[in-house]
């Protein structure tokens, strides 16, 4: 009795309505009130915003469906879109020094571990917490290796709401704002084949099994398409900043009080570490500039511990190299994919013969 007929798939839950609701009306509120305010990238950070106060002040809000891989399938296309055929050349003429650069910046994975690990936290959630890669990928490593997946997660989310928050202001505010460019107009023909191009690779890269789908498989084909054939294109204002939108009220569903409550000497490591591997990477950008003999706001940008679509979004609002910017977080998160396993597996093995050896 209560036992469901063989051969019958269960039931969905249905849509949460009430719950949507609320998500969208914080996620516009917070979008429209950053926009009139002039923050940087207003509809993302604002509606991010929106959505965790909500939640923190008690208010049920559920993420739209497929919400977020909407915003990042947009997001990612608008980023890919501004990368120009010089860009491209200007790349390819540093992916030496880029390669270089991606490897270096894994090295600030030591500041979290060391400050994690001060605090009591096991080796492998240290490890995972501390990587400047994928939330989702970490947290699948986390489990194979018996770390705490809910740590790991809240460390990932934390550190990108903290450069959400500080990293476009600084580079909007704390720095000479560069003219104004025009921006070129939408073709609607051209954009009516790559974005639906851009759906179809995120969907194989899915098929394929590949990490962030979403944004990797637009973000790849529409910068190769707008540098190969120099399209010189943009999406339109609206579209860019419903992309925008939707990634933010994703993001926001992340936070409520339960978060913040949970281990405050853990997110206060996080912070710690967070704010301390930011000003590493703008060291590490301003000398990747000086080697480079300039683009030194561009390669600053990209060394920060965010994520690609966010940074390279933040780039292409000022102006900056997305190409550049995209470059280094994309071979980082190669790097990550890659060395991730391998470099706790070979860090484990060293700890554990220097134990044996005292």
């Amino acid at each position: 009795m209560g036992r469901a007929p063989m051969g019958r798939a269960p039931m969905r839950q249905p849509p949460d309505a009430p719950g949507i609701l609320s998500g969208v009306l914080a996620g516009l509120a917070g979008g429209y009130l950053a926009s009139l305010a002039g923050w940087p990238l207003p509809w993302m950070i604002g509606s991010l915003l929106g959505v965790a106060l909500a939640r923190c002040a008690g208010l049920a809000t559920t993420p739209l469906p497929a919400g977020r891989q909407a915003g990042q399938w947009l997001v990612a296309s608008a980023v890919g879109l501004h990368v120009s055929r010089e860009a491209a050349l200007a790349l390819l003429h540093h992916l030496p020094l880029l390669l270089a650069g991606a490897v270096a910046t894994l090295l600030l994975t030591l500041i979290g571990i060391a400050v994690l690990r001060r605090g009591g936290v096991d080796p492998a959630t240290a490890f995972f917490a501390s990587l400047p890669g994928g939330a989702s990928e970490m947290v699948n490593l986390a489990r194979r290796h018996q770390a705490q997946p809910a740590q790991v997660a809240a460390a990932h989310s934390l550190r990108l709401l903290l450069v959400l928050l500080l990293v476009p202001a600084l580079f909007g505010w704390g720095l000479p704002r560069l003219p104004a460019l025009s921006a070129p107009h939408p073709d609607w023909p051209a954009l009516a084949l790559l974005l639906p191009a851009g759906l179809l690779a995120a969907l194989l890269w899915r098929r394929l099994g590949q990490a962030n789908p979403w944004m990797l498989g637009p973000l790849l084909l529409c910068a190769i398409a707008s540098a190969s054939l120099d399209l010189q294109l943009a999406l339109p204002g609206g579209l860019g900043q419903l992309g925008q939108w939707l990634l933010g009220c994703a993001l926001g569903a992340h936070f409520d009080r339960a978060f913040f409550r949970r281990a405050p000497d853990f997110i206060v490591r996080v912070l710690i570490f967070s704010l301390l591997a930011m000003l590493a990477a703008a060291g590490l950008g301003a000398l990747l500039g000086l080697l480079a003999g300039g683009h030194g706001r561009a390669l600053m940008l990209g060394s920060m511990p965010g994520g690609i679509t966010e940074l390279g979004l933040t780039a292409a609002s000022l102006q900056l190299s997305v190409a550049l910017v995209s470059a280094q977080q994309l071979l980082r998160l190669l790097l990550v994919m890659l060395l991730a396993e391998p470099l706790y597996l070979g860090w484990r093995r060293l700890a554990s013969q220097r134990s044996r050896r005292d």
